[in-house]
């Protein structure tokens, strides 16, 4: 049935339909991509991307190299700087339906699983401001797809695309090594462990290690710094209790309870029925990433990115499922389906794209549920009062003033906005900021923010506050609270060089 001329025209359909699908998501992230304003991260990734550079404490190099890109063809814009992220989640949608379409379905089951990988909470949020989750969820789909075709296939040159996409994860975000080991371990535990003894697998891994090569070399130049990152930041989200919940989560915020019955359909799919049994490594891949971040107690959206193929396995079993029928009750079930996604679509939209007008009620909810909105809010407005506070200053001392930031989100705001208030680059202790120095000649003043005063009296003999962050919102950004204050420093109590080898801190 599936080799008929009738099937080969349904999938051909359903490829059309799926690029159709990928573009829709792709232009809704457009849409909305020039609300509010850059999100700390993004500032934290502007810095990075004036700085070209093997790899950053914060992550290897893809996401920065990516931003200097689109800041080469759109300048500091801000739907220009979100262009790739949102195109990087269409094709994720893309590719959910290509593992679907490899599994074994028609053009309906493509379909479903384009629009529920497309509708995710973290999916959505990744698409709508450039970090490095938006580019990491590609790569996992790009290697789910590529074991999905080598199973079905069995042709071994598919060990260079998976390689390939374990590089870029590997360019990108450190924790596509979970879902390695979850491809090792599918390969041990199911028929695929003869592939270790083919060269074209070994040509895989060579692939991803010279990828990550560059990476390696900058990390032991570095004495590994990103292992201590890791570990501070780790135990701050622990101790904070974002780990907590993580696996209630995935049915919740990291899938949706419309789209979790789909889901864990794909793991019935691939483990219990004969059709899906030969692409169990899949499910192996799934299952094995979710018990080590359940170990290691990781974020509950860590495991966002193996959902798409769990998605695309659920919609195969679903189509046959709906297909052995009644045709009034197929007619029923998808409506009901369709339904019930648009519902999901319209709720995920809501709460994590920048769509609500701001410090509307819809907004602070969507907030409240994200966090993250907040941190859009008053970078232009904080360059702009550390500008005021350079004017006031006498003469002799603005020449050799520097901004002092306290967080990645200041010092980014202070290096993308600071040029049109003539304000030289800030400096930072904080993660590859870092590793740029004071400057030479070291400053006599300097203009705090983003500190407490009590951390400061420990820096500087003299530290006096000069101003009080706002914005005419009124919203509190997380990044800066209970750090509104801008203070004037001078005295440093030791000498620069001193002082700057033990400034070093993560966040």
């Amino acid at each position: 049935m599936r080799d008929s001329t009738g099937a080969r025209r349904d999938r051909a359909d359903g490829i059309v339909t799926l690029c159709l699908t990928g573009l829709a998501f792709t232009a809704i992230h457009i849409a909305f991509s020039g609300r509010y304003g850059f999100h700390r991260d993004e500032l934290l990734s502007y810095s990075n991307a004036m700085h070209l550079d093997w790899c950053y404490i914060v992550y290897p190099p893809l996401t920065a190299w990516l931003a200097r890109a689109e800041l080469a063809v759109f300048g500091p814009s801000l739907v220009g700087y979100r262009f790739l992220p949102a195109v990087a989640i269409g094709l994720v949608s893309v590719l959910a339906g290509l593992i679907a379409r490899t599994l074994g379905g028609g053009r309906r089951a493509m379909l479903v699983a384009a629009v529920s990988a497309g509708i995710a909470g973290p999916v959505c949020f990744a698409g709508s401001f450039l970090s490095y989750m938006s580019f990491d969820l590609l790569w996992w789909v790009w290697v789910a797809w590529a074991t999905a075709q080598l199973v079905r296939s069995q042709n071994p040159r598919w060990w260079i695309a998976i390689g390939a996409g374990i590089g870029l994860g590997l360019l990108t975000k450190y924790t596509i090594l979970f879902f390695v080991c979850g491809l090792m371990g599918g390969m041990v535990l199911t028929p695929n462990r003869r592939w270790f003894r083919s060269g074209w697998f070994w040509r895989g891994v060579t692939v991803a290690l010279a990828m990550a090569l560059p990476v390696i070399v900058w990390q032991f130049q570095h004495h590994f710094v990103a292992i201590a990152w890791m570990k501070s930041i780790h135990a701050r989200d622990v101790s904070w209790h974002r780990a907590d919940y993580f696996f209630p989560n995935q049915f919740w915020s990291v899938t949706s309870p419309v789209t979790a019955p789909i889901w864990c359909a794909g793991l019935w799919y691939l483990f219990r029925t004969r059709a899906g049994k030969p692409f169990c490594i899949l499910g192996w891949m799934y299952v094995i990433a979710l018990i080590l971040f359940l170990v290691a107690k990781g974020r509950d959206y860590y495991l966002a990115p193996a959902y798409p193929m769990l998605l695309a396995a659920g919609a195969v079993w679903g189509e046959g499922w709906v297909g052995s029928r009644q045709r009034s009750t197929q007619t029923a079930i998808m409506r009901t389906v369709w339904s019930s996604l648009a519902v999901s679509a319209l709720v995920a939209f809501s709460l994590t794209l920048p769509m609500a007008p701001i410090q509307s009620a819809w907004w602070r909810f969507a907030d409240a549920a994200n966090n993250c909105f907040n941190s859009e809010i008053g970078w232009p407005e904080l360059v702009a009062t550390v500008a005021h506070v350079r004017d006031s200053l006498p003469a002799e001392e603005r020449a050799g003033v520097r901004v002092l930031a306290g967080d990645e989100g200041s010092a980014g705001a202070v290096n993308l906005y600071g040029r049109a208030y003539g304000l030289k680059e800030a400096i930072s202790g904080m993660n590859s900021n870092w590793l740029r120095g004071y400057g030479n000649p070291p400053p006599q003043t300097v203009i705090a923010v983003g500190f407490r005063q009590s951390d400061l009296n420990k820096i500087f003999a003299n530290c006096n506050a000069a101003a009080r962050l706002s914005n005419r919102y009124g919203v509190v950004n997380q990044t800066l609270e209970t750090r509104e204050e801008v203070y004037v420093c001078r005295n440093i109590r030791v000498p620069w060089p001193e002082f700057w080898k033990n400034f070093l801190y993560y966040g």
